[in-house]
């Protein structure tokens, strides 16, 4: 029974996290042989303030647009 567990910060939509866990399963059902219907996919979303790189808040680095090779948004 896998289990896995994706952290994000929030900002994805309903369909697309839909599409994540979807993809997920998938990818485990072809690559591992493993049985979707135990397949467990968690998303987890944190605030961009509470996600730090670098040493600096994502929301801060995204206010000054220093996110190109972070993130697209």
């Amino acid at each position: 029974m896998p289990y896995v567990e994706l952290n994000l910060t929030k900002g994805a939509t309903k369909e697309q996290k839909a599409k994540i866990v979807e993809g997920i399963t998938d990818l485990l059902v072809k690559v591992l042989d493993k049985n979707p219907s135990t397949t467990q996919v968690v998303i987890k979303e944190f605030e961009t303030d509470s996600w730090g790189i670098s040493g600096r808040s994502v929301k801060k680095l995204r206010e000054e647009g220093k996110t190109a090779n972070i993130s697209k948004t």
